[in-house]
């Protein structure tokens, strides 16, 4: 999910587009992207788009924003969007453990309600100075979470915080990071506002691989292609892995714990890093036959 391209659930003009796009996931937007006067309509647009066979067979990510849990928007939102097909329910302002629970709780009965066969997984937006101090806290709240999404347009903004200053968004990354490691989940990073500013976004975009995260979300088609490029893992990333990974398995027969690839000495978080990195390749199609052998793939 290198790129997650968001789609307001009013413009249902656009999601065929979306669709025949180059981004890895879609995020389909109920929430700040729809006034309120338009969200019954949105809804039921976005409802009819998740019940289609084109939408089911899709192989995107769909991930669907609702509504935040305090608003009068959120039941409903949930009601309609737990369908087969839908990955994620994006949740935004999450601020307390209870938050996440009582959503959880909600999807579960939607998806029962709507005959879902695979449970739908929870992406919590990180937004607030509360819900950053307490991400691992958010994170652990409940096994649907599944990631969490930093925003730091509602975090730096009403603090004064700016957008641009690098040293605030490396702070922002790194906290979000390590409290979704400390859940075994991933971290996705934040929308990127000047469209414009192609440069400005692939820099934030490579900042946020270097911290770990899996993606960039994009608010225009134009990010799409910058994003699968900063996220994608590199040919000479990948040779290093599939050595490293078989080198692993040469090593395990032999009982030897550590051992030198690449001039680098390796041992087992080096090798559970790589073995990440040669499945992505290979869910990507970036593998050839002799390296997917090499990795025992």
């Amino acid at each position: 999910m290198r790129s997650k391209l968001f789609v307001p659930a009013s413009r249902p003009e656009l999601f065929a587009k979306a669709l025949a796009s180059a981004a890895d996931a879609l995020s389909f937007d109920l929430e700040d992207a729809v006034a309120p006067e338009r969200k019954p309509q949105a809804r039921a647009d976005l409802r009819a788009l998740l019940s289609t066979d084109s939408t089911l067979a899709s192989d995107k990510t769909l991930i669907v924003r609702v509504n935040a849990l305090s608003t009068p928007h959120f039941a409903a939102d949930i009601e309609a969007v737990a369908r087969n097909g839908v990955s994620l329910v994006n949740l935004p302002k999450p601020e307390h453990p209870d938050d996440v629970r009582a959503a959880a709780n909600a999807l579960e009965a939607a998806e029962r309600a709507n005959g879902v066969t695979a449970p739908i997984g929870l992406l919590l937006n990180v937004e607030s100075p509360r819900a950053l101090r307490s991400a691992a806290d958010l994170a652990l709240a409940h096994p649907r979470v599944a990631g969490l999404q930093l925003g730091l347009g509602d975090l730096f903004e009403p603090l004064g915080i700016a957008r641009r200053e690098t040293a605030a968004i490396q702070q922002a990354m790194f906290a979000l990071r390590i409290a979704a490691g400390e859940a075994g989940i991933f971290a996705y990073d934040t929308a990127f506002a000047d469209i414009k500013d192609a440069e400005g976004f692939r820099a934030e975009a490579q900042m946020a691989r270097a911290f770990g995260f899996m993606g960039k979300s994009c608010i225009h088609p134009s990010q799409i292609a910058i994003a699968n490029d900063v996220f994608r893992p590199s040919d000479a990333d990948i040779e290093h892995a599939v050595r490293v990974v078989e080198a692993a398995r040469a090593a395990d027969r032999q009982g030897i714990g550590a051992y030198v690839v690449d001039g680098k000495m390796i041992d087992a978080p080096f090798v559970g890093r790589a073995r990440m990195l040669v499945l992505d390749a290979a869910r990507l199609g970036l593998l050839s036959e002799a390296q997917r052998a090499s990795a025992g793939i």
